[in-house]
């Protein structure tokens, strides 16, 4: 099964109060009070009037993601991030096999990253994703790890991240339904 990941994540107000008036904004909603805003080439074109880039050669630390993230799109993140941190995540994993890359930005500039991490073999707190929601105020909880605690593990891909949130699903609807199931 694959997994694929680009998004940005903030805090729920944060990401609403920067993209209520776009187009191609969909935000799915995380526990927490967070929130993801999955990123897509319309949504790219209309926060930069430019078409995205996509990295051709293999991800690695000194080329962490497969976006492209052009000058215009860092200086958006830069500016929403004067209202709170907010991080760029990337990730993609097929049969067990993966990579995640992760940025965070705050105050109005890049405050940690990015980072990039194709074997994860170092303890969960240390990859790149998981520091990176540690770094904008994720609270451990129940779940195994930050990635997990947020519910980034409840949708595959950008297309289930946006159906999630043009159905205003929360991540706890799906805890919902297997306690739902269990109870049956």
């Amino acid at each position: 099964m694959s997994y694929q990941l680009s998004a940005v994540v903030a805090d729920a107000e944060l990401l609403r109060e920067q993209t209520a008036e776009l187009d191609h904004a969909v935000l799915g909603e995380l526990r927490q009070d967070f929130a993801l805003l999955p990123i897509t080439p319309q949504l790219v074109v209309e926060l930069t009037g430019s078409l995205p880039d996509f990295a051709t050669d293999d991800r690695s630390a000194e080329h962490p993601f497969e976006l492209v993230l052009t000058p215009a799109l860092v200086e958006l993140l830069a500016r929403w991030s004067l209202s709170g941190p907010l991080a760029y995540l990337e990730a993609e994993f097929w049969a067990g096999a993966g990579r995640q890359s992760a940025a965070v930005w705050l105050g109005g500039s890049l405050s940690w990253g990015p980072r990039f991490d194709d074997e994860l073999d170092a303890p969960r707190e240390q990859w790149p994703i998981n520091a990176a929601l540690v770094r904008l105020g994720v609270e451990p909880g129940a779940w195994i790890d930050p990635f997990a605690e947020l519910g980034l593990h409840l949708e595959r891909n950008t297309d289930g991240w946006l159906a999630h949130g043009r159905r205003r699903l929360s991540a706890d609807y799906w805890d919902e339904l297997v306690e739902q199931w269990e109870n049956q």
